[in-house]
């Protein structure tokens, strides 16, 4: 009879062992989330200051990401969306610390991944902030040069500057995320090879008379003289 019960409580008692053993280790996966999320928001906060107070806020309207952001209805502008994903960065290793502890290894994995595509993304806002506000920068430059100097559509040319600045910008943040690859960058080398020979055709085959009046426009031979 004692061996029968015996028997039956075995499978009991070896639950319990693995009931100790697996609470502590959720009241430390606990632990380990609840300060992640306090850093988290002490991060966020932290990151809003400093970028407003080194007027990063400044540089991303004027760059047009802000715009941008309000065309899509977004609310917030560029500071906060930084401030908002170094929150979940840090939330996200938290989750990765709590859940390596409890042996979920999987779920380890998978979030692994996402920590590590997240500096991926603030790295391609950056571009974009600073890419943006260089080709502003330039095209504004060029514009007033072709002004100051007399040529003819120097809105247009400083356009033209800041576009392409804008595109290559792209290019690389999309690079940056593993957002297309080789196929993006083909395409727009492809995109601009084309450009490039559409408009030497319209140069070599009709364009000739355009094209001198459009450089007697740009730079009048009198003053050349």
């Amino acid at each position: 009879m004692d061996f029968n019960v015996n028997m039956l409580l075995e499978p009991m008692r070896a639950v319990l062992t693995q009931v100790g053993v697996f609470l502590p280790k959720l009241g430390l996966a606990v632990l380990v989330l609840l300060v992640g999320w306090a850093l988290a928001r002490l991060a966020r906060f932290a990151v809003a200051k400093g970028l407003r107070a080194i007027n990063f806020n400044v540089l991303t309207e004027r760059a047009g990401m802000d715009g941008f952001l309000k065309q899509g209805g977004i609310q917030s502008d560029t500071t906060d969306i930084f401030a908002i994903l170094v929150y979940w960065l840090v939330i996200f290793i938290a989750l990765v610390i709590a859940f390596n502890g409890l042996g979920l290894t999987y779920i380890t994995d998978l979030l692994g991944q996402v920590v590590l595509f997240v500096p991926k993304v603030i790295v391609a806002l950056l571009l974009f902030a600073f890419g943006g506000y260089f080709a502003m920068f330039v095209g504004n430059t060029i514009g007033t040069y072709c002004r100051n100097v007399g040529i003819k559509d120097g809105e247009l040319l400083g356009k033209l500057a800041q576009y392409a600045i804008i595109a290559f910008v792209v290019l690389m943040a999309l690079d940056q995320v593993n957002i297309g690859g080789d196929v993006v960058r083909h395409s727009f080398l492809i995109l601009l090879a084309g450009v490039v020979l559409g408009l030497a055709l319209a140069f070599g085959l009709g364009g000739q008379k355009w094209a001198a009046g459009l450089l007697e426009r740009w730079w009048p031979r009198g003053r050349g003289e």
